[in-house]
């Protein structure tokens, strides 16, 4: 059996006396697209950020091939250079081109030469579509073509894990498209990504995994056939019931 390369185990996440999450498990193994539905409030972006350490959890324990996160060599810069993080916001360098965004951190993160680094960069902007924008600015740009910078730039550190924190829900919904075509290439393509996300379609279509919260915790999860025609919970039930026409 191949060995997970994320564990979490009994996470629990508080802020102050609020507990946002509680007794959160799931493994996130190579290869997987995994899904985190569930109502806005739920704890999915927390939980993410938790994995990424943006957040320290108040318990419970995240592996990473069997190691402690908070414990591994290097800290957390060096965590998610393996663990990367698409955001909603794009979080895009305002000041740098499109080209020298996606060069920055391989450079003074990964100690790439620029040539290298280079290369890499163009490698995954014209994977996503991007190459032509390599010298505009951040402001230049649509934000379908922002996030699809973003997702560049997180392919060229070459992570083994892909984190999504709800990539669509910024964007026109004449963007999503763009960029969850973009999503659905990287999972042919056996990219592990795990998704916070609202798009139910998705969740459905491309997930071989997909993990429902609700009020923190961890409700059900399962293969989309599992959760989307047969979920046990009526909570569940009561939520997808708004996407059956997706």
């Amino acid at each position: 059996m191949e060995q997970n390369i994320l564990e979490i185990r009994h996470l629990s996440k508080s802020f102050g006396s609020h507990e946002v999450l509680r007794d959160i498990d799931f493994s996130v193994s190579k290869g997987d697209v995994t899904s985190i539905i569930g109502a806005s409030g739920s704890g999915k972006s927390t939980l993410l950020r938790c994995v990424n350490l943006l957040e320290t959890p108040t318990s419970g324990d995240i592996l990473y091939h069997g190691e402690d996160i908070r414990t591994l060599k290097g800290g957390a810069p060096a965590y998610r250079t393996h663990v990367g993080m698409v955001f909603q916001s794009f979080n895009l360098f305002s000041n740098m081109s499109v080209l020298k965004n996606c060069m920055v951190g391989q450079i003074k993160v990964l100690h790439k030469k620029k040539d290298e680094a280079h290369a890499e960069a163009m490698k995954y902007l014209e994977k996503v579509g991007m190459a032509p924008y390599i010298n505009a600015k951040p402001h230049q740009l649509s934000g379908g073509q922002k996030q699809r910078v973003a997702i560049a730039r997180a392919l060229a550190m070459n992570p083994e894990v892909l984190l999504f924190d709800e990539p669509t829900s910024a964007l026109d919904p004449e963007m999503v498209g763009e960029v969850l075509a973009v999503m659905r290439t990287l999972a042919r393509e056996g990219t592990t990504m795990l998704v916070v996300t609202h798009e139910m379609a998705f969740a459905r279509d491309v997930s071989n995994r997909v993990v429902y919260m609700n009020d923190g915790v961890i409700l059900e999860q399962g293969s989309p056939d599992d959760l989307f025609n047969h979920p046990a919970h009526q909570e569940t039930k009561d939520f997808l019931s708004r996407f059956r026409s997706a």
